[in-house]
């Protein structure tokens, strides 16, 4: 693809190191970001200042390593042949969060707990769905009908299903960053520009449509959305102000705090007062708001630059490659990652309302993590294979 000579990539026999030194980076902070946040809650709740830091090692780090070297070391066409089959079994793991085997937390069915172990489906569903999207659209079958509407209609039906499953939980905002991804791989799939654009404004539309429904009938995502939209609302659309809800959100109003709190350098490591009973949930909801306070606007940027240096790298990876598998399958895993880091980032600057989303190799999280590096293991053996495709 033309756009791909736009990128430079480290290929051959050789992983993208840029990538690799990122996301190593990125983990550093994150157990660093953890061990601030977390040590407090660790000491109340357990009576160990450690525990969370050991919980995200044993849980998220050491299986994530697992999965980063079955993504580096197996050859990234196989997991093609195994897509559909993973990604059966994963909504199979979806139904079940329903049964005996799920775990209800905060009223919300998105854990399967196994005893010595409990996980998240949703989470694992980041990878199952990008691998089948992109088998799928690199099949044989669907390169003959993917310029016209059918393509899209079968696209839609698999969203459908995998959006349905995650409402259900309910977990609205995974289920717009997983189809959001798959809107991404759709993009790159070969359809005429034009065709896609009707079809990306058609699925926004239905999608928005679709997400203000539910947060008009449910007053919790109400609660959340009101103190962002009323504003705006006042201002451009008096008419669809949302009535008797909270002008104000206490979880923002403390991250926002907490960020300004860090000026431009920050408060030093381990110096943050939010984090121990002004800022709800600060070793994943908030822990960039830990971060700003700790390090500043200068430690909150680095990590900005950073994700989108890995975005930047990871679609340049995707157009670079001649191979429609790796292309979509490591767009989908770019665009999941980039979307989650700023959904989070624009969560705790106010920008958006807050929905839970952990930052990527940073909050405290085992399957999010484990699943994550699972994808830059794939990412990164498609760049040691991408000049011999």
């Amino acid at each position: 693809m033309r756009l791909g000579k736009a990128f430079s990539i480290q290929s051959g026999h050789k992983p993208d190191y840029v990538i690799l030194g990122i996301v190593l980076f990125l983990l550093l902070v994150g157990f660093l970001a953890l061990a601030s946040a977390s040590s407090d809650i660790g000491k109340v709740n357990f009576n160990d200042t450690g525990y969370y830091l050991k919980q995200q090692l044993f849980k998220g780090l050491i299986p994530g390593l697992i999965g980063f070297a079955a993504g580096f070391f197996i050859y990234y066409r196989r997991w093609k042949k195994a897509a559909l089959i993973l990604f059966v079994i994963n909504l199979i793991l979806l139904l079940l969060v329903f049964t005996p085997l799920g775990r209800e937390v905060k009223g919300s069915h998105r854990w399967i707990n196994l005893g010595i172990f409990s996980f998240q489906p949703s989470e694992l569903l980041k990878l199952t769905y990008i691998l089948y999207v992109a088998s799928l659209f690199s099949g044989t079958r669907m390169k003959k009908i993917r310029e016209g509407w059918k393509a899209y209609g079968i696209f839609v039906f698999v969203s459908i299903i995998t959006g349905v499953l995650i409402f259900a939980q309910p977990a609205t905002t995974m289920a717009m960053i997983i189809i959001g991804a798959g809107l991404v791989m759709y993009f790159l799939s070969g359809n005429s520009f034009r065709q896609v654009l009707v079809h990306f404004l058609l699925t926004l539309a239905v999608g928005a449509v679709i997400v203000a429904g539910l947060a008009a009938v449910t007053p919790y995502r109400l609660a959340r959305v009101a103190p962002i939209w009323n504003p705006i609302a006042q201002k451009y659309f008096p008419a669809l102000l949302i009535k008797n809800a909270p002008s104000d959100n206490f979880h923002v109003s403390q991250s926002l705090m907490a960020i300004g709190t860090g000026g431009l350098t920050g408060v030093g490591f381990g110096k943050s007062t939010s984090k121990y009973s002004l800022l709800p949930e600060p070793m994943g909801d908030s822990i960039f708001a830990v971060i700003a306070e700790e390090f500043g606007f200068a430690g909150s940027m680095v990590i900005i630059l950073l994700f989108l240096i890995l975005l930047w790298r990871g679609i340049g990876l995707a157009l670079h490659s001649h191979d429609d598998f790796a292309r979509l399958s490591v767009a989908g895993f770019s665009s999941i990652i980039a979307i989650q880091a700023i959904i989070h980032i624009s969560a705790n600057a106010g920008i958006l309302p807050f929905t839970g989303v952990p930052l990527p190799f940073i909050s405290y999280g085992g399957t999010s993590m484990a699943v994550t590096l699972t994808m830059i293991g794939i990412i990164a053996n498609v760049s040691r294979h991408s000049s011999n495709e």
